[in-house]
């Protein structure tokens, strides 16, 4: 009697599980979302450059995946995009960076209008390497179906973590420069949509 009483009670609650779904995972809108890195050359010429293509999913219990499409690493010179693309990143081998983390339960929790400051920690995977990377920055639930998330310092990311030091190198010899930084600020303002 009791196991047909739990049976049935089991049955009940996986069909209300399928008739009310849970919401849907969000997604980045990459129309009006931005990933933006710096670059400083000859010790005082600093270039703003971008990534043309990313996107990502941020499911409802905060767990975020990102991914960079490295080819489309647009710094408004082809040739100078070209170069990157092979001699730093190495696109053939390793098409993409991911960045996955676990988004704290006050940025997930917002009602609409409400803004939080914070730090988002998680794992940067680039060229073959995981390296533990936090990124301060601001959320904002515009309304029930949109959440935006910006920066609100750059991020450094250092070419040494990732084994990209010899190709920095490789780029400042091609270029005729006496230096090019190994360290990159990364910023990044995104609209995540449901």
């Amino acid at each position: 009697m009791m196991t047909t009483r739990i049976r049935t009670l089991s049955a009940a609650l996986l069909a209300c599980g399928l008739a009310f779904p849970a919401a849907a995972d969000w997604s980045i809108d990459g129309e009006t979302s931005a990933l933006h890195f710096l670059s400083t050359k000859n010790a005082q010429v600093t270039e703003v450059h971008k990534f043309d293509s990313f996107d990502g999913t941020l499911s409802d219990s905060g767990k975020l995946n990102v991914a960079v499409d490295l080819s489309s690493v647009n710094t408004a010179i082809d040739i100078r995009n070209k170069r990157i693309q092979e001699m730093l990143f190495n696109v053939t081998k390793f098409a993409q960076a991911t960045f996955e983390a676990n988004l704290p339960d006050s940025m997930m929790n917002l009602k609409a209008g409400q803004v939080v400051d914070g730090k988002v920690d998680g794992i940067l995977m680039l060229h073959g390497k995981a390296v533990p990377t936090s990124f301060s920055v601001k959320a904002s639930k515009v309304d029930k179906d949109t959440l935006t998330v910006s920066t609100t310092s750059p991020t450094l990311i250092k070419a040494e973590s990732f084994g990209l030091a010899e190709g920095v190198t490789a780029l400042q010899k091609i270029a005729g420069l006496k230096s090019i930084t190994t360290t990159v600020p990364v910023t990044f303002s995104v609209t995540f949509t449901q």
